[in-house]
């Protein structure tokens, strides 16, 4: 389903143990928009939906919706830090098109 790297985990670590409310897990959602049609949201979420699709990545949770489920099937999300900046990154290779900016995508 969906991949997260190490990077990727440890980032969204920090910043579910530094929200100040009681956080479950991480949203990771597409919906419509962006320059390539589809864009990806992140969300910290303080529980689960019932027709979300729940992965867990050892101590980490994660909440899928069903329509975001399908365009999320082999996606990477890697968390990058360099002198640029830093964000997280996905890859899908399910993707035909891409914006510049790494965000948006069409399928």
């Amino acid at each position: 389903m969906l991949i997260l790297t190490e990077n990727a985990q440890k980032a969204i670590s920090r910043f579910i143990k530094g929200s100040e409310t009681p956080v479950e897990g991480l949203r990771i959602s597409v919906t419509g928009g962006g320059c390539s049609g589809m864009q990806y949201g992140m969300a910290l979420e303080e529980t689960a939906s019932a027709d979300d699709t729940v992965v867990e990545f050892a101590d980490l949770k994660v909440f899928i919706d069903p329509v975001s489920a399908q365009h999320l099937k082999g996606v990477t999300v890697d968390f990058l830090d360099s002198m640029e900046g830093s964000g997280f990154k996905f890859e899908n290779p399910n993707a035909t098109a891409s914006c510049g900016c790494g965000n948006p995508f069409s399928a």
